[in-house]
């Protein structure tokens, strides 16, 4: 059921429109998914994800395997049908979550032994059961157990790392059993540009349907990152989806378009939202900030989203200063109806044969403002 369709590539950039079909529909490329860790997003409905125009989003492995347990999403009826959500989702591998929130993991050839970040409980984690916890999730787009390193790190503890992330991308690949799912290895290799080489090879000889890129936005600078995502791109095959995890910023999205991938996640926007801080086609604003308290303007004259629509910063100040719920709700409705216009304004671009314009126009918009932390999810 799965498939890639390459539709379009911008004559100047690396920059590419695409189409991939799964058992609950399509999605267009290139995309941002929503992140939606323990089966919601927080703040918002399903119909108005779709609303907003989200094909795609993703729940977390690690977190629904600790709670509610996969065993019981999959006797309830699977994933789709538990959260009420009938169009395509991913699942990532918990690897990462491993690495970033659970305390004294400890990796080994088999897998990895973590302690539970809920109530300190031993776990063990290995390819085997992330294919058996996904399968049971039920999700359309699947990810190999990976090992995330920290930044920096050495160049043989790296090699290592991604060696053995090759080793448990071909255990995945052999206990992978469901045919409505589609499996995608993990590029990882650190800041080393011969490693991440090498972890594309290995994994182009398993032949997978889809390939991620990870081990990226873990403390490394902007520059850093984006070169190790342009540098790794430009390795994977062009009849294949690319996909970021973890990223980013809307201008890491616009760069790493501009590079040649398909499909992204992060928190920020959601996550964001929550702490006040809202995206616009000028940059960013904090509307706990005193200067916003009286302003009879939505957060973004350009946007339409349902919150620019109706309602003013003064008031959102408000429900912010407030801690009122409806503030999250009107919040994260608007900073993902940026993110994924922003999206479909980039495959429109791409389409047409005018993202050149669209990259100038973009950067020519937005105001001088603070750096945005990246924050992988």
């Amino acid at each position: 059921m799965f498939s890639f369709k390459l539709l379009k590539k911008d004559p100047l950039t690396n920059a590419r429109a695409g189409k991939i079909t799964t058992y609950h529909g399509e999605i267009a490329t290139p995309a941002f998914i929503p992140v939606g860790t323990q089966a919601t997003i927080k703040a918002l409905t399903p119909e108005e994800l779709k609303g907003l125009g989200a094909e795609i989003i993703l729940c977390n492995t690690y977190h629904l395997y600790l709670r509610p347990g996969h065993t019981l999403i999959e006797s309830l009826g699977g994933l789709h049908k538990f959260m009420h959500w009938d169009y395509p989702l991913l699942t990532d591998s918990g690897g990462y979550q491993v690495y970033s929130i659970s305390a004294n993991q400890k990796v080994s050839e088999e897998g990895i032994t973590f302690k539970s970040h809920l109530d300190g409980s031993l776990h063990f984690l290995s390819p085997e059961l992330c294919m058996e916890i996904q399968e049971a999730l039920g999700a359309d787009l699947v990810m190999c157990l990976d090992e995330c390193i920290p930044y920096p790190s050495s160049p043989e503890y790296t090699l290592d790392s991604l060696t053995r992330t090759t080793r448990w991308a071909e255990r995945c690949q052999k206990s992978n059993k469901s045919s409505d799912q589609t499996l995608f290895g993990i590029v990882q290799g650190g800041m080393y540009k011969e490693l991440r080489e090498k972890s594309v090879r290995e994994l182009m000889d398993l032949n997978f349907d889809g390939y991620a890129i990870g081990g990226l936005s873990v403390g490394e600078s902007t520059e850093l990152m984006r070169e190790m995502v342009g540098h790794t791109a430009s390795l994977l095959p062009e009849g294949k989806p690319r996909y970021l995890m973890g990223v980013g910023t809307p201008e890491d999205l616009v760069e790493a378009v501009r590079q040649g991938i398909d499909l992204f996640d992060c928190v920020l926007p959601t996550r964001n939202a929550r702490n006040g801080m809202l995206f616009t086609s000028s940059g960013k604003i904090v509307i706990k900030n005193a200067q916003h308290r009286s302003e009879d303007i939505p957060i973004d004259p350009q946007c339409t989203c349902y919150t620019c629509t109706h309602y003013s910063r003064a008031y959102l100040h408000h429900l912010f200063s407030a801690k009122e719920i409806l503030s999250s709700r009107l919040n994260t409705l608007h900073n993902l109806a940026y993110y994924l216009t922003l999206m479909h304004t980039m495959r429109t671009a791409i389409s047409e044969g005018t993202f050149t314009h669209f990259y100038q126009k973009f950067y020519t918009s937005r105001a001088t403002s603070d750096s945005e932390p990246r924050g992988a999810c």
